[in-house]
């Protein structure tokens, strides 16, 4: 019998989508509304229209929970740009990041979690490697592309360039609360550019088709 058409074992709990769904939802209400610190999995399965068996089905604890919903937010609303040259990339990633800043329910989302990291080790780590490392691995491959092309030096040190392009748009939305203003992404990926040694595609000697 095939994979697709096996049953599953008698009396296995078969989870269904529509639920996680509504949960998942519930999450993100919950903690736009009243944070991380009083988010509970009484009113999660209360706004969702389920028991609380339901969550404890997919998630063991209220942290889990979290972190599973936040990443899949986090992680789907990555921008994976392919342009064709530098500028057009940054241009784009820098739009994907202030997306997901500005987003009506994670806007109010990530400062509170972030808040609640610095006092929870635990919560520190599993926001890091749930949505902080697969985040910054997506955007990689824009840098790869470029060095390809080369537009940028093969010495590049990748960690502070996603640190620079990441860095430029959450502290103007988040930290500052400054407005981004037109033209604002344009300034924003001439400077990133700048930063990072940029040149003329195919300025490193290597034949380019």
């Amino acid at each position: 019998m095939s994979d697709t058409n096996r049953r599953p074992p008698s009396g296995a709990a078969t989870l269904r989508a529509d639920k996680t769904a509504a949960i998942a939802e519930a999450v993100l209400d919950e903690l736009a509304e009243h944070g991380y610190g009083r988010l509970s999995m009484e009113a999660v399965a209360k706004r969702a229209g389920v028991g609380k068996s339901a969550l404890y089905r997919r998630w063991p604890s209220k942290q889990r929970m979290v972190i599973a919903v936040v990443s899949e937010l986090s992680v789907a609303l990555v921008e994976e740009p392919d342009t064709g040259s530098l500028r057009g990339d940054v241009l784009a990633a820098l739009h994907a990041v202030a997306d997901w800043l500005t987003h009506p329910r994670f806007s109010r989302i990530l400062p509170d979690l972030i808040a609640e990291a610095q006092r929870d080790e635990e919560l520190f780590q599993a926001l890091a490697r749930c949505v902080g490392e697969p985040r910054r691995a997506r955007a990689i491959g824009l840098l790869d592309r470029a060095t390809e092309r080369g537009e940028l030096p093969r010495d590049l040190d990748r960690e502070l360039a996603l640190d620079l392009l990441g860095g430029l748009v959450y502290w103007r939305v988040s930290a500052r609360g400054a407005v981004l203003e037109p033209g604002y992404f344009e300034r924003a990926a001439d400077m990133a550019l700048r930063a990072l040694g940029a040149r003329p595609r195919g300025s490193d000697g290597a034949a380019r088709e």
